[in-house]
């Protein structure tokens, strides 16, 4: 039985996330850490008018993330497999020891200000509940036009995608969809055509950043955005965060990967609970719980009996 910590993507944000996790886990220096690279006070960058600016999010999501996990880290407790959602990947990828936090960090600051820079504004990404992917598909296709793209990006469940491109667009596949029986339909608060062909350039700007990061090979198995595959080389790792802008996120595939590894309790790490929601939905033999609403006394117990299963097993083949 194996632990899977989870890192969240954009849409988990909210005004003073950095300061809650600051005042819950109590890890002064990963937010001095991180003032010190970027040369500024992260803890300013959490306001409502500061994260209406993607570059922000994107820091504030990772830093959130790294101090949930390092807080485990920490205590003692480490996961036997990592998976970040979108920018969640790079705190996945220090969580495994790939990355150093610094270069992690430097990494999703210029990602943000890439993103930022080719599309300041017209564009974004919405939500789709209640169809399958070839439904969605097929309204997509309709739809789109060279000048006005759309695109299916993320693959969050079997039932719940998320869609790219245009605003118009967007908001026209959203009022189809509605008409062809989806559950749920929104905008999400995200001002980029994310996870799409519309970012490869920004793809290949990443990638010439990142190829000149050496990194490590990872300590845990690092499950990919892109293909939903256990990653076990730096390169490829670092190749799965630079394609992944410009590509969809299987992140249902990504934790259906971690169940069929062992994986019985998935953490999603601060500051969200999107992920929590889509594990216990997709499989409800298996516990997931959101470390941003539990305290960590929980967490760990729940760790240990994990760790407890794990024994008794392996004695148990032995046997």
């Amino acid at each position: 039985m194996s632990v899977a910590f989870l890192f969240p993507g954009q849409g988990a944000q909210y005004a003073g996330m950095l300061h809650d996790i600051k005042n819950k886990w109590g890890l002064a220096t990963t937010f001095e850490e991180a003032s010190e690279v970027l040369n500024q006070d992260v803890l300013s960058l959490d306001s409502s008018e500061k994260l209406k600016y993607n570059k922000n999010v994107q820091i504030c999501l990772f830093i959130a993330g790294v101090a949930a996990a390092r807080s485990f880290k920490n205590k003692g407790y480490s996961p036997d497999v990592v998976g970040g959602h979108s920018i969640g990947a790079f705190g996945a990828a220090v969580a495994s020891e790939v990355l150093s936090f610094k270069e992690a960090l430097l990494l999703v600051k210029k990602r943000g200000k890439l993103m930022e820079n080719a599309y300041p504004d017209g564009y974004g990404m919405g939500v789709v509940m209640g169809l399958r992917e070839h439904q969605l598909l097929s309204i997509v296709n309709e739809l789109s036009t060279d000048a006005s793209p759309v695109y299916v990006a993320n693959l969050n469940s079997p039932d719940q995608i998320t869609i790219s491109g245009t605003l118009k667009a967007i908001e026209k596949v959203l009022e189809k969809a509605s008409k062809k029986g989806a559950r749920k339909t929104k905008m999400l608060h995200v001002t980029v055509p994310s996870h799409c062909p519309l970012m490869e350039g920004v793809s290949s700007e990443l990638r010439k950043t990142i190829t000149e990061v050496q990194g490590k090979d990872p300590s845990v198995p690092f499950i990919g955005n892109c293909k939903a595959r256990k990653l076990w080389k730096a390169a490829d790792i670092k190749e799965d965060l630079a394609a992944s802008v410009a590509l969809p996120v299987r992140w249902h595939d990504t934790t259906e990967v971690m169940y069929e590894m062992g994986t019985r309790l998935y953490i999603e790490m601060a500051p969200g609970r999107v992920l929590t929601d889509l594990a216990a939905k997709s499989f409800p033999e298996a516990r997931a719980i959101s470390a941003a609403e539990s305290t960590m006394k929980t967490l760990m117990i729940l760790m240990e009996k994990e760790k407890c299963k794990r024994i008794n097993l392996e004695v148990s083949e032995r046997s």
